[in-house]
């Protein structure tokens, strides 16, 4: 999966509520009876930034960064910081590949996973501004043929929506295909037989979301989305190690490895090769190029080398558009997204806009940019999500803020974040059956199966056990008995973290088998299949 951490925070943890901004312009007898007047929001009425601030947190970064690097033992780290305009620090910590010595630089090029979404919307957003789309184009005005399991939905969603995972799809839709090997168009198509969730009253994180959403952007501006990103905006800022194609990272002689938790430390074990859903987790950069990056958003309208973009494109991208996680309690903030990015207010009443990126298999980044103080940050490193970049971030921004961190933000985020390693599948910590009931003969078990949405199946007996094979790239499961009709497998990849184990159960008649259930991949009830 492509993971986006940043909305849980406000699960994890019971933050003060944001200060009440109002315009006393509307409020003409409140604005008398107070000894000030203050001006309008924002940013007037936010609280003042810690006095040499920004100078305290870029002194203070390294000794951050060293910290939670040999707390959480993440590889590599690459940190840049703008202000005014300018890349005020860049620096790269650790080593690009557990084993070899060849260090991390602010050159070393990293995957920054969901980030990409915050950078597809930016995209988008410049695509806008040249008249090509608006946020408000439906889908399939857009894209022709593409359709939804709701004929309302299928015509009214826009691009906004899908930027916005409001559109009804469920959480994750579309990602089990792309572990078994379906391409982007393939799962475009496929998510037509997904039940929707309610429309526009849902949030829900789906990376095939936003990636529909690109794909429209590109349809109507005649080019691939690879191309798109490349022209429009890569290019323009000279982001020159910047890609949206996994081949053009593996090409990258300065690149950081991939380093995935495994029995509790890291290890260079998989490559991961997001294409399928490259506007959504496919970008690969380093942290100079993503520093110019940031320095547009804070400065649209006044960055010299500004592609065609206009703060009033940008605007509705990053602010609320949709809840992505409503107050748990009454002295609690909500999270809220954007189109592309996470939005929120502060304790101290100033705005921030940021996103969280994650591969299981072995990347954590983050970035958030405050308008106000005109600061951003960008933190890449090359270790499962375990809270190391988010972390190392909020101390940064603690500190431009309030003069010091407030809290321990590793200690917070790395506990939030251990759901993530949780198995999948029924039968993931289970002990098997003490005595157990007799399969049929194996060969009962074996033949074709269809399924609509993954596609044909193959039972094989081999030797004393049965293989399910899956996908274009034919998946091989080896399956277990465990009770009966009742067979395990053991799912693996990006969505199947460690000792994840899933019943596989047989339907019979007269001791045949007609058909089967596959159960972490029957999330929204597709996951049967039928001879």
């Amino acid at each position: 999966m492509t993971i986006d951490t940043t909305p849980l925070l406000h699960k994890a943890l019971r933050l003060p509520a944001a200060l009440l901004s109002f315009s006393l312009a509307a409020t003409p007898a409140l604005a008398q009876s107070l000894p000030v007047q203050l001006g309008p929001t924002p940013p007037e009425d936010v609280m003042p930034l810690a006095n040499n601030g920004l100078a305290m947190g870029l002194a203070a970064l390294p000794g951050y960064v060293s910290d939670i690097m040999q707390r959480s033992m993440v590889p590599g780290v690459a940190v840049a910081v703008v202000h005014g305009g300018e890349t005020v620090f860049s620096q790269g910590f650790g080593v690009r590949k557990i084993g070899d010595p060849a260090t991390v630089d602010p050159t070393t090029v990293f995957q920054v996973a969901s980030v990409s979404k915050s950078i597809s919307a930016t995209v988008a957003a410049i695509q806008v501004s040249s008249g090509v789309v608006s946020w408000d184009d439906t889908i399939s005005s857009r894209l022709p043929g593409f359709t939804l399991s709701d004929p309302y939905v299928t015509q009214h969603a826009t691009i906004g929506d899908f930027f916005a995972h409001r559109s009804g799809l469920p959480k994750a839709a579309g990602d089990e295909l792309e572990d078994l090997g379906f391409d982007r168009n393939q799962i475009i198509a496929r998510l037509s037989q997904v039940p929707l969730d309610a429309f526009r009253t849902s949030y829900h994180y789906a990376n095939f979301g936003t990636t529909i959403a690109a794909e429209a952007v590109a349809a109507a501006s005649g080019q691939a989305w690879e191309d798109l990103a490349q022209n429009v905006l890569y290019q323009p800022l000279g982001m020159t190690s910047t890609s949206s194609r996994h081949a053009d990272y593996l090409a990258r002689p300065n690149r950081a490895v991939l380093h995935i938790l495994h029995d509790g430390r890291f290890q260079p074990l998989y490559d991961r090769n997001p294409d399928a859903q490259a506007p959504a987790g496919g970008v690969s950069s380093n942290v100079l190029d993503l520093a110019e990056w940031l320095k547009l958003l804070l400065n649209v309208g006044h960055y010299p080398r500004q592609p065609n973009i206009a703060a009033k494109d940008l605007q509705p991208a990053i602010t609320a558009q949709s809840f992505s996680s409503p107050a748990h309690a009454a002295d609690a903030r909500s999270g809220f997204y954007g189109y592309g990015f996470n939005v929120g207010v502060n304790p101290n009443g100033r705005t921030a806009m940021g996103h969280s990126g994650a591969f299981l298999l072995g990347a954590g980044t983050y970035f958030q940019i405050l308008p106000s103080a005109d600061v951003g940050i960008v933190v890449l490193t090359n270790g499962s999500p375990v809270g190391a970049a988010e972390a190392i971030a909020a101390e940064f921004m603690d500190t431009v803020q309030y003069g010091a961190p407030t809290r321990d933000w590793y200690a917070a985020f790395n506990g939030m974040m251990q759901g993530f390693y949780d198995p999948e599948g029924d039968l993931a910590g289970q002990k098997p059956p003490a005595d157990p009931q007799p399969a049929e003969p194996l060969s009962s078990y074996a033949g074709q199966y269809q399924n609509p949405y993954f596609g044909a199946a193959e039972i094989t007996v081999d030797g004393d056990r049965l293989t399910l094979t899956l996908g274009p790239q034919a998946s091989r499961f080896p399956l277990s008995m465990w009770d009966g009709d009742t067979f395990t497998m053991a799912p693996s990849g990006e969505n199947a973290p460690e000792g994840s184990l899933s019943s596989v159960r047989f339907s019979t008649q007269d001791g045949v088998a007609n058909g089967f259930t596959v159960n972490y991949l029957d999330a929204n009830g597709l996951g049967s299949w039928r001879k």
